[in-house]
């Protein structure tokens, strides 16, 4: 199979022109966020969206060695919150989209890093949602909680929209500066529906809670610590919200035995990819974890 490795990308004169400075890297360190400007085109963007068609018809350019373990969903399930992991693996325009270099060139800037990898991805699709009706949202979550075996402090998401996102059209919330709250790492609320009463239990902690809306255009990208506490309210525009969900991991991180109250954490991709020297899952197998972005410089200048 192809392992679409990114050895030595290399970035046109206007891309690198996007790239974070120093003073948007110290906002990120900062708040915990990033919102690129208009990154991508919308070919790639229009690839994706006919991909994501495909995927949800049931078309599979190739799949999965486990059909069990990871969230996937199928018709039927219900369409206020479609998840889909693991989506990239097996369609080739979403593949294409979690692959773009300049992503990857702008994670590695904001994590300080000179290798980014594709740890997992996740399709994300809302349908409209009416005034007054409940379900839709994706509960308070930090994405290091579904990773508690990676080694890494500083891995990060690329939340990459296939359209527009107003205020209206469910945009990811961030809450600001959580990333550097202490015991956020097993925090593990996706599926709850209740943000206003998980945001009364930060607030009664002490912490000053500031959420923001990231609103953006069709072609940003936002880039958010995996210590991050962030999740989305319904959406309440008249068209669906579809968006992948790339989490990143830098070179150094590696595999680690977790346990929690006597269980070992274990993550779907451990049972399939291939093992390290010590006989431990190899997260830089290029099969399942592609390098997006690789520099001999860490500034990626």
């Amino acid at each position: 199979m192809n392992s679409d490795v990114r050895e030595s990308p290399v970035l046109g004169e206007a891309q690198r022109r996007l790239l974070p400075d120093d003073d948007d890297i110290a906002f990120y360190d900062e708040h915990g966020w990033w919102v690129s400007p208009r990154i991508l085109d919308d070919d790639v963007l229009d690839a994706a969206v006919r991909g994501a068609e495909r995927f949800y018809a049931g078309d599979r350019d190739r799949r999965l060695p486990v059909e069990t373990g990871y969230v996937d969903w199928h018709p039927g399930d219900g369409d206020e919150v479609r998840n889909s992991q693991h989506a990239s693996y097996r369609n080739a325009e979403l593949r294409a989209l979690a692959l773009q270099p300049v992503v990857g060139a702008i994670a590695a800037r904001l994590a300080r890093t000179d290798e980014i990898r594709i740890f997992e991805d996740t399709l994300v699709y809302k349908a409209p949602t009416p005034a007054g009706a409940t379900g839709g949202v994706v509960g308070w979550h930090t994405d290091y909680s579904y990773s508690s075996n990676c080694v890494s402090q500083r891995m990060l998401s690329a939340w990459i929209p296939t359209h527009d996102v107003p205020a209206d059209r469910a945009p990811l919330i961030v809450v600001d500066g959580s990333h550097r709250w202490p015991a956020t790492e097993h925090l593990r609320c996706f599926n709850d529906q209740d943000l206003d009463g998980v945001r009364t239990r930060f607030a009664t902690q002490g912490r000053e809670i500031v959420e923001i809306p990231l609103v953006m255009g069709r072609g940003q990208v936002s880039f958010h610590h995996s210590h991050l506490v962030h999740g989305s309210r319904p959406n309440r525009a008249e068209l669906p919200r579809m968006a992948l969900a790339v989490y990143l991991q830098d070179g150094d991180n590696r595999y680690r035995e977790f346990w929690n109250d006597g269980v070992r954490i274990h993550h779907f991709l451990d049972g399939v990819c291939r093992r390290d020297a010590d006989g431990a899952p190899d997260y830089a197998d290029p099969e399942f974890f592609p390098v997006l972005w690789r520099s001999p410089d860490p500034t990626v200048s």
